[in-house]
């Protein structure tokens, strides 16, 4: 991170000078106006923003809390330790936590140069880069359903992706426009966060997550991952072999966790993909149908029916008759 922004984010803020002076706790009047101590969209975010940022207050521990909008810590220096269901959690410079709405934790005290950001997110925010993900992308529906849950079961994603240059320099960007009053663009926030989005998405062997049934959601995410870039190829029996799983065991955990089965989410994955071809491209059905991993193309002319009610050809004209095509 710049020297330049590293020292702004470094500076004593009022509310840490106060606690320096002696206040010695949080002011929970600065961040929620109930009894409970939920930290309020209303109180965080101006009227009209979907993202705010501050920097974490360090000198001082946070109790038990929780928020009503999805809460993103990134430490730019040293590191920040939660409590999670009695677990901690520490983030170390260059690493992310995704915290779902009205997942409770505690903050312990951070240290003057344990320098970390706060992103307050309201759910909504997400919708450009879900759509930036793809209406076909299974990994993407998995982890924005986790992020908009509004139940309170300490469930959260943390991303270790300091060495993913990537991310380190478009979450640098995004900080740098929020601190210094030039991010003021909701659109190119939210497309900055798109584009941190993909690549988190594409960094899923990075991530260590607390959901319910945590080792079935993390084989999931793997196997959705799998079938979002290998959909041309992909086999069960290959997916088993990578995983070290019996099939009848990975069947059972991805029907589960996914509502699906293996089958049912390739050929979903290969079908919009179809679909997405047919209206980007000019290519002949069926080249298209080779390209998306079918052999047989009664088969697919089949199951396409059977998901959209018409046959590919039929698709295409009606796409096209309403200037749908973006060639």
């Amino acid at each position: 991170m710049q020297r330049e922004l590293l020292e702004k984010l470094r500076e004593i803020t009022e509310e840490e000078q106060r606690i320096l002076d002696g206040e010695g706790q949080v002011d929970q009047d600065l961040y929620t106006s109930g009894k409970e101590f939920t930290v309020d969209s209303g109180k965080m975010l101006e009227e009209g923003k979907l993202i705010a940022v501050r920097t974490h207050t360090r000198f001082v521990y946070f109790p038990s809390h929780r928020h009503n909008y999805v809460e993103v810590l990134y430490a730019c220096e040293g590191e920040l330790i939660n409590v999670i269901d009695g677990k901690q959690v520490t983030i170390r410079k260059g690493e992310l936590l995704f915290l779902n709405q009205f997942t409770r934790h505690e903050i312990l005290p951070a240290g003057e140069n344990d320098i970390a950001i706060n992103f307050m997110i309201l759910p909504e925010f997400f919708d450009v880069a879900y759509s930036m993900a793809g209406s076909n992308n299974v990994l993407a529906d998995f982890v924005v359903n986790v992020l908009r849950r509004d139940e309170e079961r300490g469930e959260y994603l943390h991303f270790k992706v300091s060495e993913v240059l990537q991310i380190q320099n478009l979450l640098e960007n995004m900080i740098y426009s929020l601190v210094t009053g030039k991010g003021e663009d909701n659109r190119i926030n939210q497309t900055t966060m798109g584009l941190i989005f993909l690549y988190l998405l594409n960094s899923v062997q990075y991530v260590e997550m607390r959901v319910p049934n945590q080792y079935e959601n993390m084989i999931s995410m793997s196997t959705l991952k799998y079938i979002e870039e290998k959909y041309r190829t992909a086999t069960l029996t290959e997916l088993c072999s990578q995983l070290h799983l019996p099939m009848h065991i990975l069947s059972k955990m991805i029907k589960k966790t996914t509502g699906f089965n293996f089958k049912e989410l390739l050929q979903r994955k290969r079908l919009s993909k179809a679909m997405e071809l047919m209206c980007d491209t000019d290519l002949p059905i069926s080249d298209i149908i080779a390209a998306v991993g079918y052999e047989n193309n009664s088969y697919f002319h089949r199951v396409f029916k059977e998901r959209y009610h018409m046959t590919p050809r039929s698709f295409r004209i009606e796409n096209r008759k309403n200037n749908n095509i973006r060639i």
